[in-house]
């Protein structure tokens, strides 16, 4: 199952206080970038970002992207203010 596009406006739009973030369509689903590098994406409707020993703490549920794939750390897009603590910090 391919993200849709309301889905991806919906994780930009979290996103929307940094400036220097970009996306790239990738077969179906997209890759996200903090100053041209990546540090996540969104993956089956699933707002995905790589693994950091700085984001230990947070407990974040680990999921697969895709078959394949190492592990990626899953973000709750009901929490705004954590999104953007943890983007901060990456």
């Amino acid at each position: 199952m391919a993200t849709t596009l309301d889905y991806l406006e919906y994780v930009l739009d979290l996103l929307n206080d940094f400036k220097d973030i970009t996306y790239k369509k990738m077969m179906g689903e997209f890759l996200l970038y903090k100053n041209s590098i990546i540090f996540g994406g969104i993956y089956d409707n699933r707002f995905l970002i790589k693994k950091n020993p700085i984001l230990d703490k947070y407990n974040l549920k680990e999921e697969i992207p895709y078959q394949g794939a190492k592990p990626m750390l899953l973000l709750d897009i009901d929490d705004k203010e954590l999104i953007k603590e943890i983007i901060e910090k990456i």
